[in-house]
């Protein structure tokens, strides 16, 4: 990571916070790409308090003439894109409405297509680069409830894929992380809305429902991120891997 430039997406909270602050602590110059200024805001000063090197841009990864004016507020080489945003929708088939699906793909879909457009052929003048994208277990699995979301994440997976295929000569390398659950704020806060005085228990029951028997954490998918991103997985391209505490071999 050292004296490497990082995008991360979504990189104010969560998944995104964690992965901003290990590849920082490795020596990345990391910009997130968050749509919240507020939050992108304090999540950059708390970690440049801490000594680490961490800028903000605002930024919708939706608007494609946002990315473009974004990535140039940047103003170097881009040496790492970590696709992290991601928005989340619960409801089957029926549940769903057109706006639902537009949202989703404006984010999920888009915002990846978005943000890998405007730095590929930067990465491509530069000799090579590196694209992490963040799918789910949900893009590979029939999970009950996740018509739009697994839709959105199967997208993810198989842009991976042909971004992979396409530029391997290139030397830009490009693998998704498919996590099962993990314990972030979005997950207190769904359980929160859905099920108020009943958080304990509930989180309880989606920890178990991973054969490891509990969520994962986001500093583990942040490990995973960090070798998949680093010299040391020159050799990993085209790649998924389920960060899931067995749920999709062992369930």
């Amino acid at each position: 990571m050292k004296n490497k430039n990082i995008i991360v997406t979504g990189g104010a909270s969560g998944i995104g916070l964690a992965i901003t602050r290990r590849f920082a602590a490795a020596g990345g110059r990391v910009f997130i790409f968050d749509i919240d200024e507020e939050t992108g805001t304090e999540a950059a000063l708390k970690l440049q308090a801490e000594g680490l090197p961490v800028g903000f841009v605002q930024c919708d990864v939706s608007d494609f003439q946002e990315v473009t004016e974004a990535v140039a507020q940047v103003k170097s080489r881009i040496h790492i894109l970590v696709n992290n945003a991601g928005i989340a929708h619960i409801g089957n088939l029926e549940q769903t409405s057109e706006e639902d699906l537009d949202r989703l793909y404006q984010i999920n879909i888009k915002g990846v297509y978005n943000c890998s457009k405007a730095v590929i052929s930067n990465m491509v003048q530069q000799g090579g680069g590196v694209i992490l994208n963040m799918a789910s277990i949900a893009a590979v699995v029939g999970i009950p409830d996740r018509f739009a979301y697994s839709m959105t994440k199967a997208a993810v997976l198989n842009m991976t894929l042909t971004i992979a295929r396409d530029y391997v000569d290139k030397n830009i390398r490009c693998n998704a992380i498919s996590p099962a659950r993990i314990h972030t704020p979005f997950v207190d806060g769904f359980l929160a809305k859905h099920y108020p005085g009943q958080e304990e228990e509930m989180f309880a029951k989606l920890a178990a429902s991973q054969p490891i028997g509990r969520m994962g954490t986001p500093e583990e998918v942040a490990a995973l991120a960090r070798y998949l991103c680093s010299d040391d997985a020159a050799f990993v391209t085209g790649c998924n891997f389920p960060l899931d505490g067995g749920f999709v071999s062992l369930r």
